[in-house]
This record gives structure tokens, C-alpha cells and sequence, in this order.
């Protein structure tokens, strides 16, 4: 199976600067047997870019937020993966899907709500925290 993980990061550098505060969304993609082997893989790049590049420096927290799962890449259509539409300015309230289409074939969204961050007061659990 093919997975994709969607993923949010967030720092707490501006303890020590407030223009260091950072935060952004990565994917990350991988041939794996099970959903367990694809979640350990995730982890251990990503623990890859945190020794090797300065993309996780300082304390930073990582979400899941989306995990799917593919039984092969298409071949003949291209499937649409993170939409998202924002109404007006950014803060407002927005629209996505992970992966719109009429059709589900070969692609399921697999359940990731332990590692979800807060949304709507509920809290959450972190997928990895990297301490500076």
C-alpha cells in the first residue's frame, strides 16, 4: 500500500525572538506493508530531517492531521489530493477535503484523531515533540 501523511509543525522559538516563530505543513509519502510500518517510517525521517537539516529546530511540535491510504498511484487520471478553499481572508472559516473526488476507489482516509491538534477547544496529542 501507498501512504500519505499530512503533517502541521509548530515552534516555540519566539520564547527567544518573536520573528522566530514558525510554523508550516509537510507531506510525506511511502510504500509500506501496514499503516504501523508506514506511521514508524514517518517518524524516523522525519527524525532524519531533524538531525541532518534545520527545517524541525528548537522546541517543535508535529500533527498528523491526515493519513490516507492508496493500493497504487493512478494511472490514467490524476487523483486530486488537499483541497481546500478559504473564505476571503485567512482566518476565516475554511473548507478540505483530503481527497476529493466522486469516486473512493483505491483511496481510503484512514483515522488519525489521536494526533489531531486542538480544534474547537478539544485537545490533542502530539505526533512527535522535539525539544530544543
Amino acid at each position: 500500500m501507498i501512504y500519505i501523511g499530512k503533517f502541521l509543525h509548530a515552534t516555540n522559538q519566539q520564547r527567544t525572538k518573536e520573528e522566530n516563530r514558525r510554523h508550516g505543513e509537510f507531506n510525506l509519502i511511502i510504500e509500506a506493508d501496514d499503516e504501523q510500518t508506514a506511521v514508524d517510517k514517518f517518524k524516523e525521517r522525519i527524525k532524519d530531517f531533524r538531525g541532518k537539516t534545520e527545517l524541525f529546530e528548537g522546541d517543535c511540535f508535529i500533527y498528523m492531521v491526515h493519513f490516507l491510504e492508496l493500493d497504487e498511484f493512478p494511472k490514467d487520471r490524476a487523483r486530486m489530493l488537499y483541497y481546500k478553499s478559504i473564505a476571503g481572508d485567512p482566518v476565516m472559516p475554511y473548507i478540505s477535503c483530503s481527497a476529493p473526488s466522486g469516486e473512493a476507489d483505491a483511496c481510503k482516509i484512514l483515522n488519525w484523531m489521536e494526533n489531531r491538534p486542538e480544534l474547537d477547544g478539544r485537545g490533542t496529542d502530539v505526533f512527535m515533540h522535539f525539544e530544543g
